[in-house]
């Protein structure tokens, strides 16, 4: 499986650290890593990771301006398309198919090429502009996914929370992982089923 990778400057820039680490041990998944330059600036504030040993954890890496790299064509296969997270901007461009750089030009060959892009999308509250813009996008084909914590599984850490997101993410592209503890059900007695 061939997946794209995008990390912008929203805040959550671990959503997408965490989803190549787990990403880059599976053997049969090789990934195509784009950050754009506020997505370093918030791996370099919300982090104590190196951005070049972020990009180590890719199959491949490229600079968000080049926009003729491989990727930027819909004659390289992919399965689809990741952007963890997602900024307001690259949410709003990709509405409206503006190709500005090679995230968002990437995430406009998937969508074209009519396979699967989701959007780790961090913003809230929203307006209406940001609503009717991910209604766009819906309708273009896109999944949005703004990362909301799950609870049912106990979490006893920030990391058991990334997990269960990034579990998520892999879930919509059927890549099995054991990340979370999966709902099984309440029992009459209201005990959760183990």
């Amino acid at each position: 499986m061939v997946l794209v990778i995008g990390i912008t400057g929203a805040t959550g820039c671990i959503y997408g650290i965490r989803l190549l680490e787990v990403l880059s041990t599976m053997s049969d998944i090789e990934t195509h890593l784009v950050i754009s330059e506020a997505g370093e600036l918030t791996i370099k504030h919300e982090t104590d990771r190196c951005v070049a040993d972020i990009r180590k954890l890719a199959s491949h890496s490229y600079d968000i301006a080049d926009v003729g790299a491989r990727i930027s064509s819909g004659s390289f296969q992919r399965e689809g398309m990741i952007i963890a997270p997602c900024t307001v901007k690259t949410m709003s461009a990709l509405a409206g198919s503006y190709n500005e750089n090679l995230i968002i030009r990437a995430g406009d060959v998937t969508l074209k090429e009519r396979k699967k892009l989701l959007l780790l999308f961090r913003e809230t509250p929203l307006h209406i502009g940001h609503i009717r813009n991910l209604e766009r996008l819906t309708e273009m084909g896109a999944i949005i996914m703004p990362p909301v914590p799950a609870f049912y599984h106990k979490p006893k850490t920030i990391q058991d929370i990334v997990d269960h997101t990034v579990g998520k993410m892999l879930d919509m592209f059927g890549i099995k992982h054991n990340l979370f503890q999966r709902w099984a059900g309440i029992g009459k007695g209201g005990e959760l089923i183990c």
